[in-house]
This record gives structure tokens, C-alpha cells and sequence, in this order.
């Protein structure tokens, strides 16, 4: 996954945490060393997913730690989208 690569690259340096969403496969939670955050999705699963982040050179976490967290910061675009999201249930 090359977007795992350049969103590191982009962000000085990226941790992740795996989340696994049932059959449908696994979402990728990419931290970035500045506080931004996207997420990816792998299809296949965790172990593809986790391999990904590995070969990307991505620390991948175990759980979300509190640490982890207060780094992350989310943009006024991104309150909006889940905020339309929430809303739109």
C-alpha cells in the first residue's frame, strides 16, 4: 500500500493501529508525527494489513493508547464530514 508510505513521509513518520471490521477486512489508522490522522482500508485482513504498515516502515500499536491519541489532531474538514455522517444516520 503506497499510501501508507507517502502519508508517513508526509507527516514525520506515522504509527498505526489495526482495526478489524469483520469479513469485510481491516481499517488502517495512520497517526502522523504531526497529529494529522487518515485511515486506509485492506480488504484482505489484519495480517495484510499489518504486513503493509510493517513494509512501509510503520510502527504498528497493539491498542490506542492514551499517548497516541493526544497526539492526534483533527482538521475543521473532518468534524464536518463526521459530523454529516452522524447526522445523515
Amino acid at each position: 500500500m503506497t499510501g501508507i508510505r507517502s502519508f508517513a513521509a508526509g507527516h514525520g513518520g506515522a504509527r498505526a493501529v489495526i482495526e478489524y471490521v469483520g469479513k469485510r477486512g481491516a481499517r488502517i489508522v495512520l497517526v502522523g508525527g504531526d497529529g494529522t490522522w487518515d485511515d486506509q482500508f485492506a480488504a484482505e485482513g489484519t495480517d495484510v494489513a499489518r504486513a503493509a504498515c510493517v513494509s512501509a516502515g510503520v510502527t504498528v500499536e497493539n491498542e490506542w493508547e492514551r499517548e497516541l491519541m493526544d497526539q492526534m489532531r483533527p482538521s475543521n474538514d473532518l468534524w464536518r464530514s463526521m459530523a454529516r455522517r452522524t447526522l445523515s444516520r
